[in-house]
């Protein structure tokens, strides 16, 4: 008998301990509610859940970075002092794809951005050759050997800098009146909106576009971008700027397929940029 009644008495005992577990369980329930009856899940540190999610990211811009494990090497550049189609490039026989690169020349701290290319073992000279448009950029003489310094360049987003939200003072209003207008004259309203940009056309190439070139100076981009129209396609001159130097480059695209892509590329060679290569953007 006293062992049923130890046995009743024990389960009494954890059907109380049951209860007051499930009725802490409902208190803690109701104060997770909100004044509207609503239940909110608490955050970190006691904050409410919305809090703890993170503001989306501003906008941000592309911006050019030196990337000496891609490339980078010091010597000895010459320009054979002929003319040459491209704009700023140089070539090293070290180079396996086109890349990007910013050159200096270690004597006089100019420097330029330009293409790299791969060039011949055999040919005679330093290993380093360079376009007549980087030689002029750089301050090198034809046939006077340079020390030059080239290191791949890559874009990286950075958030932009947002300016400060002021406001210009509004004109002053003139006090002269107005010339009356004449009965059966019409009002002409010249437009200051700028014109629609075109339409650029989808692809899934990596690589759709194609840069004829990079120039240090403008005209030179507008005129190599005048001779692409001339041949039937559509450039596009790009402004850029590294170390507080603007440069322009050439790109015609975006190409949709890659049979398209190598048709643009063998137009383009044949207007003589024998060194175009296809670029992201």
């Amino acid at each position: 008998m006293s062992r049923q009644t130890d046995t009743i008495h024990t389960g009494g005992r954890r059907s109380r301990l049951v209860m007051a577990l499930g009725a802490a369980a409902v208190i803690g329930l109701l104060a997770g509610c909100d004044e509207s009856g609503t239940f909110a899940f608490p955050g970190a540190n006691g904050a409410d859940a919305d809090s703890t999610f993170a503001s989306p990211p501003g906008p941000t811009v592309e911006r050019d970075i030196e990337a000496p494990e891609v490339f980078s090497v010091t010597d000895d550049g010459l320009w054979d002092g002929r003319p040459s189609l491209g704009g700023v490039w140089v070539a090293h026989p070290d180079v396996d794809d086109p890349e990007r690169v910013i050159i200096r020349n270690q004597n006089n701290g100019k420097f330029v951005v330009g293409a790299l290319f791969r060039r011949e073992r055999d040919i005679p000279g330093p290993s380093l050759q360079m376009s007549s448009d980087a030689a002029v950029a750089l301050g090198i003489l034809a046939g006077a050997p340079a020390k030059l310094n080239v290191t791949a360049l890559r874009k990286v987003e950075e958030p932009e800098t947002a300016a400060p939200n002021t406001v210009d003072a509004a004109p002053p209003v003139s006090a002269a009146p107005l010339d009356p207008v004449p009965e059966g004259a019409g009002v002409a309203v010249e437009s200051t909106a700028p014109p629609p940009a075109p339409l650029v056309q989808a692809s899934k190439l990596d690589k759709p576009f194609i840069q004829i070139g990079i120039f240090s100076v403008e005209t030179n981009a507008d005129r190599a971008a005048k001779q692409m129209r001339g041949a039937g396609l559509a450039p596009t001159v790009k402004q850029s700027q590294i170390n507080g130097k603007t440069f322009w480059r050439v790109v015609v695209g975006p190409a949709a397929t890659s049979s398209e892509r190598t048709k643009i590329l063998s137009t383009i060679k044949a207007e003589g940029f024998t060194d175009a290569y296809a670029v992201s953007s």
